[in-house]
């Protein structure tokens, strides 16, 4: 059945940054499939209630709380890890600051954070995932990249300047495209697929409500008309984290509405 595909029964998923609004809802797809999926942020609090709503659930989790910006942190933990089936590099961190106030720093700051941090993760994770290869027929890494690592940001839709996607984030994020398919280049002859999402408007219900004119204007870019729901970013990463997308590699993934297709 082509539906077993998408099962991740024993396997191990690792989510990094995944409190936050579409992580959560691509950890859950992982565990909902059957992976144990270890969630990965800076804030324990936020991860310990996230882990505590999926075991409610009945689902298999943990936690480990680090930036992945720590690379010694990161090496620790992966060498530590016997095996590995799923690698998802989501986590980013910058400070939105206007075109005139960016410093070189925040640049340098946030590509570590998205494109190196993505890299010393695969790289420390490399061992574990060849492991799981080696017993499954094949491990994978997905990247969540963003529709502004392929398009620009359309000005004329955003009533003030600090709304705009920052300058350090959509370049940051369009490299780690570029990460993905040299990544993928260079471990497909080991059996390990890496593939990336492009996650189009998906605002947090929050942002929605703060800014309803802002929240249409956006709705109004894609060919669909409408913004997206966190649940609708989740069965894409399934796809893209399991056995359904054998034979896929080196691919950035749109979710975005038809926004980057116009």
């Amino acid at each position: 059945m082509i539906i077993d595909s998408f099962r991740l029964d024993g396997a191990t998923a690792f989510v990094s940054g995944a409190a936050g609004n579409l992580n959560r809802a691509m950890a859950t797809a992982l565990a909902q499939a059957g992976a144990h999926v270890i969630l990965n942020g800076r804030r324990p609090e936020r991860l310990t209630a996230f882990a505590d709503e999926l075991k409610s659930a009945g689902h298999s989790c943990e936690t480990a709380s680090f930036d992945v910006g720590d690379f010694d942190q990161v090496r620790a933990f992966f060498a530590r890890r016997e095996r590995l089936d799923v690698l998802v590099n989501s986590a980013i961190s910058m400070t939105p600051k206007p075109f005139a106030e960016l410093s070189p720093e925040d640049f340098a700051g946030t590509y570590a954070s998205a494109v190196t941090a993505a890299f010393e993760a695969a790289r420390a994770a490399l061992p574990a995932l060849r492991r799981a290869a080696a017993v499954t027929g094949e491990a994978r890494i997905v990247n969540i990249a963003t529709m502004y690592a392929t398009v620009a940001p359309d000005k004329r839709i955003y009533s003030r300047p600090e709304q705009q996607s920052p300058f350090h984030y959509g370049p940051a994020k369009a490299a780690l495209l570029q990460l993905t398919r040299h990544l993928a280049a260079e471990l497909g002859a080991e059996r390990i697929r890496v593939n990336a999402l492009i996650p189009g408007p998906f605002p947090t219900p929050e942002a929605r409500s703060d800014n309803p004119v802002l929240a249409q204007r956006l709705a109004a870019k894609t060919m669909l008309g409408r913004l997206g729901e966190a649940h609708e970013i989740a069965a894409p990463l399934l796809f893209l984290a399991s056995r359904a997308s054998s034979y896929v590699t080196g691919a950035c993934l749109a979710v975005d509405g038809g926004w980057t297709a116009w």
